[in-house]
C-alpha cells in the first residue's frame, strides 16, 4: 500500500467521522430541546397540579378533623357514664 492510498484511507475515515459528528450533533440540539420542553411541563404543570393536590389533601385532612370531633367526644361522653354507672352500682352495693 502506498502513502497515497494510506492517505485517501485515513481522508475517507475522516470524512465518514465529520459524517457522524454532524449526526450526533443533530440529535444532541433534538435531545436538548426535548429536555428544555420536559422542564418546561414540570416546572409550570406537574409543580402546579401536586401543589393543589396538596392543598385539597390539606383541606380533606382539616374536614376529616373536624368530622371526628364529634365521634371523639360521643366516645368520651360514653366512658364518662361507664364511670358514672359504675359508681351507682358500688353505691347501690354499699346501701344494700
Amino acid at each position: 500500500m502506498t502513502d497515497s492510498e494510506k492517505l485517501d484511507l485515513l481522508l475517507e475515515k475522516v470524512n465518514a467521522m465529520e459524517a457522524r459528528m454532524g449526526t450526533m450533533e443533530t440529535e444532541l440540539k433534538t435531545v436538548r430541546e426535548d429536555v428544555k420542553g420536559i422542564k418546561l411541563v414540570l416546572e409550570n404543570e406537574i409543580r402546579v397540579n401536586i401543589q393543589r393536590v396538596a392543598e385539597g389533601h390539606l383541606d380533606l385532612s382539616r374536614n376529616l378533623h373536624e368530622a371526628m370531633k364529634p365521634s371523639n367526644e360521643v366516645e368520651m361522653l360514653a366512658i364518662k357514664v361507664r364511670m358514672l354507672e359504675t359508681d351507682v352500682k358500688e353505691l347501690k352495693a354499699k346501701l344494700a
